[in-house]
């Protein structure tokens, strides 16, 4: 009869990779690097994930489900008013991208990482980005835009571009400018109410 894992196993071995991705990215770090820094033997890993592979997708899944939690906190916070919420969102990012350490986003890092479009690391991030790109596209649609599509990219613009100039040139670079660039998009595109 085959050993049933440990009770948080598997938490301690996506808490353990995500502090490696984060650190040195997820290319640089392998699989023995995990197991050797959870103290687990190989076997218990791969009793819980496929591979790499599989590790890399349950912790971008992870990730993504934290995300989306403290977004939709955030957002909640103005159920009356969609163009704050948008605010919000970007306020989240912003955040982010300055705090102490920040290096960057693990959708978009994940994603140049693996090129692939079939890599389940690259899948995962992009199914991310796509939902966070249609979550503005509804909110920009709720708060009366011009145009919604247009807005909706213009702020995944931002957000790239927070992530990318907190990542490399920290908190006191470009990033100072991104709340008040998505306050004169929303105020473009979106009339007074």
């Amino acid at each position: 009869m085959a050993r049933k894992p440990a009770s948080g196993t598997r938490k301690r071995i996506l808490d353990v990779a995500a502090r490696l991705f984060g650190e040195h990215g997820v290319r640089a770090v392998g699989i023995q690097q995990v197991i050797d820094e959870t103290g687990l033997g190989k076997s218990q890993l791969y009793r819980e994930f496929d591979g790499k592979d599989d590790l890399v997708a349950a912790w971008l899944r992870d990730s993504d489900a934290a995300w989306w939690e403290v977004a939709d906190a955030a957002v909640a916070r103005h159920a009356e008013d969609p163009a704050r919420q948008i605010l919000a969102v970007i306020e989240l990012v912003y955040d982010g991208a300055r705090s102490p350490g920040f290096r960057g986003c693990p959708f978009y890092n994940t994603s140049t990482e693996f090129r692939d479009p079939g890599h389940p690391g690259r899948r995962e991030a992009v199914t991310h980005l796509e939902r966070l790109r249609e979550r503005l596209l509804t909110l920009a649609g709720a708060a009366g835009a011009t145009d919604p599509q247009g807005l909706s990219d213009a702020l995944m613009l931002v957000i790239g571009g927070l992530y990318a100039n907190g990542a490399a040139l920290g908190p006191d670079g470009p990033v100072r400018q991104a709340l008040t660039t998505a306050e004169a998009l929303v105020r473009l595109h979106c009339p007074p109410r």
